[in-house]
Protein backbone atom coordinates (compact mmCIF):
# COMPACT_ATOMS: atom_id res chain seq x y z
CA UNK A 1 0.00 0.00 0.00
CA UNK A 2 1.85 3.38 -1.23
CA UNK A 3 1.88 6.31 1.84
CA UNK A 4 -1.00 8.97 1.34
CA UNK A 5 0.43 11.84 -0.47
CA UNK A 6 -0.47 14.24 2.58
CA UNK A 7 -0.30 18.16 2.04
CA UNK A 8 -0.95 20.56 4.63
CA UNK A 9 -4.83 21.03 4.14
CA UNK A 10 -5.31 17.37 3.81
CA UNK A 11 -3.53 16.93 7.43
CA UNK A 12 -5.88 20.12 8.55
CA UNK A 13 -9.02 18.35 6.97
CA UNK A 14 -7.77 14.90 8.76
CA UNK A 15 -7.31 16.70 12.39
CA UNK A 16 -10.39 18.42 11.87
CA UNK A 17 -12.71 15.42 11.62
CA UNK A 18 -10.88 13.74 14.18
CA UNK A 19 -11.33 16.18 16.39
CA UNK A 20 -15.14 16.54 15.76
CA UNK A 21 -15.80 13.08 15.91
CA UNK A 22 -14.13 12.85 19.20
CA UNK A 23 -16.23 15.70 20.50
CA UNK A 24 -20.23 15.09 19.11
CA UNK A 25 -19.74 11.70 18.17
CA UNK A 26 -20.77 11.73 14.75
CA UNK A 27 -19.10 13.32 11.59
CA UNK A 28 -18.70 16.41 10.16
CA UNK A 29 -20.68 17.53 7.26
CA UNK A 30 -18.94 19.34 4.10
CA UNK A 31 -19.92 21.98 5.17
CA UNK A 32 -18.31 22.26 8.79
CA UNK A 33 -15.02 21.09 6.85
CA UNK A 34 -15.13 23.69 5.08
CA UNK A 35 -15.83 26.48 8.09
CA UNK A 36 -13.50 24.73 10.29
CA UNK A 37 -10.67 24.35 7.79
CA UNK A 38 -11.03 27.75 6.32
CA UNK A 39 -11.35 26.45 3.21
CA UNK A 40 -12.94 28.49 -0.22
CA UNK A 41 -15.55 26.29 -1.42
CA UNK A 42 -17.00 22.94 -0.95
CA UNK A 43 -15.96 22.11 -4.52
CA UNK A 44 -12.18 21.84 -2.71
CA UNK A 45 -13.15 19.84 0.25
CA UNK A 46 -14.56 17.29 -2.02
CA UNK A 47 -11.21 17.10 -3.66
CA UNK A 48 -9.26 16.76 -0.51
CA UNK A 49 -12.00 14.29 1.07
CA UNK A 50 -12.12 11.78 -2.34
CA UNK A 51 -8.17 12.09 -2.21
CA UNK A 52 -8.75 10.70 1.62
CA UNK A 53 -10.66 8.45 0.76
CA UNK A 54 -9.25 6.89 -2.15
CA UNK A 55 -5.64 6.73 0.12
CA UNK A 56 -7.66 4.71 3.07
CA UNK A 57 -7.44 7.50 5.36
CA UNK A 58 -11.29 8.03 5.74
CA UNK A 59 -14.63 5.73 4.59
CA UNK A 60 -17.56 7.38 3.35
CA UNK A 61 -21.25 6.38 1.63
CA UNK A 62 -22.57 9.03 -0.08
CA UNK A 63 -26.34 8.15 0.63
CA UNK A 64 -25.73 8.43 4.15
CA UNK A 65 -25.81 11.90 6.15
CA UNK A 66 -22.89 12.77 7.85
CA UNK A 67 -21.29 9.48 6.94
CA UNK A 68 -17.63 10.30 6.82
CA UNK A 69 -15.91 7.60 9.18
CA UNK A 70 -11.83 7.09 10.51
CA UNK A 71 -10.83 3.63 9.76
CA UNK A 72 -10.20 1.77 12.81
CA UNK A 73 -12.45 4.09 14.81
CA UNK A 74 -14.79 1.73 16.46
CA UNK A 75 -18.40 0.70 15.13
CA UNK A 76 -20.71 2.83 13.49
CA UNK A 77 -24.47 2.37 13.48
CA UNK A 78 -27.34 4.02 11.10
CA UNK A 79 -29.89 6.08 12.84
CA UNK A 80 -33.18 6.68 10.32
CA UNK A 81 -34.28 10.21 10.00
CA UNK A 82 -38.47 10.27 9.98
CA UNK A 83 -39.06 13.39 9.26
CA UNK A 84 -39.92 16.58 10.90
CA UNK A 85 -41.27 17.56 14.33
CA UNK A 86 -42.57 21.11 15.22
CA UNK A 87 -40.65 23.12 18.35
CA UNK A 88 -43.43 25.92 18.70
CA UNK A 89 -46.62 25.72 17.42
CA UNK A 90 -47.44 22.27 17.13
CA UNK A 91 -47.36 21.08 13.12
CA UNK A 92 -49.59 18.84 11.37
CA UNK A 93 -47.64 15.80 10.82
CA UNK A 94 -48.92 13.86 7.20
CA UNK A 95 -48.04 10.21 7.60
CA UNK A 96 -47.10 10.08 3.55
CA UNK A 97 -44.79 13.39 3.99
CA UNK A 98 -43.16 13.84 7.01
CA UNK A 99 -43.75 11.54 9.76
CA UNK A 100 -42.92 8.17 7.82
CA UNK A 101 -42.98 4.69 8.85
CA UNK A 102 -39.43 4.55 6.77
CA UNK A 103 -36.92 6.78 6.59
CA UNK A 104 -35.67 8.84 3.54
CA UNK A 105 -32.37 9.35 5.02
CA UNK A 106 -29.79 8.31 7.77
CA UNK A 107 -27.74 9.52 9.70
CA UNK A 108 -24.51 7.69 10.65
CA UNK A 109 -23.21 7.72 14.16
CA UNK A 110 -20.75 6.27 16.32
CA UNK A 111 -22.15 3.51 18.57
CA UNK A 112 -21.12 5.22 21.69
CA UNK A 113 -23.53 7.79 21.00
CA UNK A 114 -26.87 5.27 20.91
CA UNK A 115 -25.47 3.32 23.75
CA UNK A 116 -26.71 -0.09 22.15
CA UNK A 117 -30.42 1.34 22.33
CA UNK A 118 -33.03 1.98 19.25
CA UNK A 119 -32.63 5.21 18.03
CA UNK A 120 -34.19 7.52 15.96
CA UNK A 121 -34.12 11.08 14.39
CA UNK A 122 -36.07 14.25 13.95
CA UNK A 123 -35.78 17.66 12.15
CA UNK A 124 -36.47 20.18 14.37
CA UNK A 125 -39.33 22.78 12.72
CA UNK A 126 -39.11 25.90 15.31
CA UNK A 127 -37.48 27.61 18.11
CA UNK A 128 -39.62 26.75 21.61
CA UNK A 129 -36.90 24.48 23.09
CA UNK A 130 -33.92 27.02 22.31
CA UNK A 131 -33.51 27.55 26.29
CA UNK A 132 -32.66 24.03 25.90
CA UNK A 133 -29.70 24.49 22.86
CA UNK A 134 -32.04 22.75 20.39
CA UNK A 135 -32.58 25.30 17.44
CA UNK A 136 -34.59 25.12 14.34
CA UNK A 137 -32.79 23.30 11.52
CA UNK A 138 -31.24 20.92 14.36
CA UNK A 139 -31.64 17.10 14.41
CA UNK A 140 -32.79 15.75 17.90
CA UNK A 141 -32.48 11.46 18.46
CA UNK A 142 -35.27 10.30 19.78
CA UNK A 143 -35.56 6.94 21.97
CA UNK A 144 -39.07 4.81 21.14
CA UNK A 145 -41.56 5.62 24.18
CA UNK A 146 -44.95 5.77 25.57
CA UNK A 147 -43.79 7.02 28.83
CA UNK A 148 -42.21 9.61 30.54
CA UNK A 149 -41.43 11.65 33.76
CA UNK A 150 -41.78 15.24 34.86
CA UNK A 151 -39.72 17.27 32.85
CA UNK A 152 -38.49 14.69 30.00
CA UNK A 153 -37.74 16.53 26.29
CA UNK A 154 -40.50 13.68 24.27
CA UNK A 155 -42.30 13.89 20.87
CA UNK A 156 -46.11 14.34 21.73
CA UNK A 157 -48.76 13.63 19.70
CA UNK A 158 -51.87 15.69 20.27
CA UNK A 159 -55.05 13.28 19.25
CA UNK A 160 -57.32 16.43 19.09
CA UNK A 161 -55.36 18.24 16.67
CA UNK A 162 -53.49 15.48 15.06
CA UNK A 163 -50.29 17.39 15.21
CA UNK A 164 -46.92 16.30 16.85
CA UNK A 165 -44.82 18.66 18.96
CA UNK A 166 -41.56 18.61 20.93
CA UNK A 167 -42.00 19.84 24.52
CA UNK A 168 -41.04 19.63 28.27
CA UNK A 169 -43.95 17.50 30.08
CA UNK A 170 -45.41 17.75 33.30
CA UNK A 171 -48.37 16.08 35.23
CA UNK A 172 -50.51 18.23 36.92
CA UNK A 173 -53.78 17.59 38.70
CA UNK A 174 -56.16 17.01 36.15
CA UNK A 175 -54.46 17.84 33.20
CA UNK A 176 -50.68 17.57 31.17
CA UNK A 177 -48.63 20.75 31.11
CA UNK A 178 -46.51 20.54 27.29
CA UNK A 179 -43.51 23.70 28.15
CA UNK A 180 -41.37 25.16 26.06
CA UNK A 181 -38.31 25.63 26.46
CA UNK A 182 -38.68 29.38 25.14
CA UNK A 183 -39.44 32.22 27.72
CA UNK A 184 -41.72 34.19 25.01
CA UNK A 185 -43.70 30.97 24.37
CA UNK A 186 -46.29 29.15 26.82
CA UNK A 187 -46.90 26.32 27.75
CA UNK A 188 -49.98 23.96 26.24
CA UNK A 189 -52.48 22.23 28.35
CA UNK A 190 -54.48 19.29 27.73
CA UNK A 191 -56.55 16.53 29.12
CA UNK A 192 -53.87 13.28 29.97
CA UNK A 193 -55.89 10.93 27.43
CA UNK A 194 -55.80 13.22 24.46
CA UNK A 195 -52.07 12.60 23.88
CA UNK A 196 -49.92 9.78 23.26
CA UNK A 197 -45.59 9.91 24.07
CA UNK A 198 -43.92 8.88 21.07
CA UNK A 199 -40.54 9.43 22.26
CA UNK A 200 -37.76 10.28 24.50
CA UNK A 201 -35.21 12.89 23.34
CA UNK A 202 -31.82 11.30 24.48
CA UNK A 203 -29.41 13.63 22.21
CA UNK A 204 -28.86 16.41 19.48
CA UNK A 205 -27.15 16.62 16.81
CA UNK A 206 -26.77 20.66 16.11
CA UNK A 207 -27.01 22.50 13.24
CA UNK A 208 -23.95 24.19 12.23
Amino acid sequence: MRKPSFNETRRRILQYIHDFVEERGYAPTVRDILRGCGISSTAVVQHHLNILEREGCIDRDPKVFRSIQLPGRGNSVRVPLLGTIAAGEPITVPTAEVWRAEATETIQLTDDITDGKQVYALRVKGLSMIDALIDDGDIVLMQPANTADNGDMVAVWLKERQEVTLKKIYREPGKIRLQPANSQMTPIYVDPNEIDVQGKVVGVIRKM
